[in-house]
Parts: structure tokens; C-alpha cells; sequence
């Protein structure tokens, strides 16, 4: 004979269970973007996820080809949360680096990290994970910007004294982010 006390723990159960089999959007979204994003990776870039049950953690390493920062590894931290697509991922550079655009507690300024905007170039939920990885990866190149700096000191060491600036780099490269 059911009663009503086994009845309400038969429908407990059943809750528990629909709520433990529920995947989050920010979890579906990340399972596509995370196929496409590995496709289209910048050839000197590599994803590392330490848990591949969890796509909205891993560790984005860039080796740059040329230009200042060349002959280093540089390792990111990229974090998505819950709300994401919404608002954009939390980056942070693992890496000690010289650079106008990362400061010496790892955070970043790029423009499309920004969750609003004044130029429209911040976060929009048309973006992807892929969009990271290339801006991130252009910081070392074309999106070098020393006129906005994130890291004052290193933007102005840039503009009093560029043979010591590179000099500095060089020394980073070699201290903290050697290959």
C-alpha cells in the first residue's frame, strides 16, 4: 500500500535526480565552442585542460614566433562563468611578464574582456571562446597597446626608453617564462 510519506520521498528522489542530470547552458555551450575553438587555434597556442570534465577551466600557453616576447611561454588562466555567454570569461596570465597590457598580478586588459565598452569592442554574447585565444594571442603582436596601458610603468619605461624596455622583457622572458 503506498502512503503518502513514500509517495513524497519517491517524488524527492525523482527531483534530485532531474536537478543532478541538468546541464547548464554556459556547460552545452562550452562543449560546441570548446570543439571549435581547439580547431582554430593560432598555431602556437595549446589548451590544457587539468580536468576534462570541467570545459570552463583550463590554461591557454602561448609561445610567440616574433617580436618582444619571443622565445618565452606565456600561460592564461581562463575561467567561464556560470553566466557566460553574458558576460565574458575571467583571464589572468600565470606568467610573470613586462608588458603594458598585463600587469604584475597577472590580470589583463583586453578590449573584448570587458563586460561594457565605450568603442563597442567590449564583451557581447556573439562572441566565443575562439575570440579569446586570438586576442590574447594578438597582446604579443598587432593588439600591443601602449597608449591604453594596463601596466603604466611598463608602457611608460616603453616610451622613455624602448632599448631598456626590451632589454627588461628579454630579462622576464628568461626569469619566468623560459621554454
Amino acid at each position: 500500500m503506498l502512503t503518502l510519506k513514500k509517495k513524497i520521498e519517491d517524488q524527492k528522489s525523482k527531483q534530485q535526480g532531474v536537478t543532478e542530470s541538468r546541464v547548464s547552458i554556459r556547460d552545452s555551450l562550452l562543449v560546441k565552442e570548446v570543439q571549435e575553438m581547439e580547431l582554430q587555434l593560432p598555431r602556437n597556442n595549446r589548451v590544457l585542460f587539468e580536468d576534462p570534465n570541467k570545459l570552463h577551466s583550463f590554461t591557454l600557453s602561448i609561445v610567440p614566433d616574433d617580436g618582444y616576447w619571443q622565445g618565452g611561454r606565456f600561460k592564461f588562466h581562463i575561467e567561464v562563468p556560470e553566466d557566460y555567454n553574458i558576460v565574458p570569461p575571467k583571464v589572468k596570465c600565470s606568467t610573470r611578464i613586462w608588458h603594458p597590457n598585463i600587469n604584475e598580478d597577472g590580470e589583463v586588459c583586453l578590449s573584448l574582456l570587458r563586460e561594457s565598452s565605450l568603442d563597442s569592442m567590449g564583451w557581447a554574447p556573439t562572441r566565443r571562446l575562439k575570440d579569446i585565444t586570438w586576442g590574447l594571442n594578438s597582446l604579443f603582436s598587432d593588439l600591443l597597446n601602449f597608449e591604453d596601458p594596463l601596466n603604466v610603468a611598463a608602457a611608460e619605461h616603453y616610451e622613455r626608453d624602448k632599448e631598456s624596455f626590451v632589454a627588461k622583457v628579454k630579462e622576464y622572458v628568461q626569469r619566468y617564462a623560459k621554454r
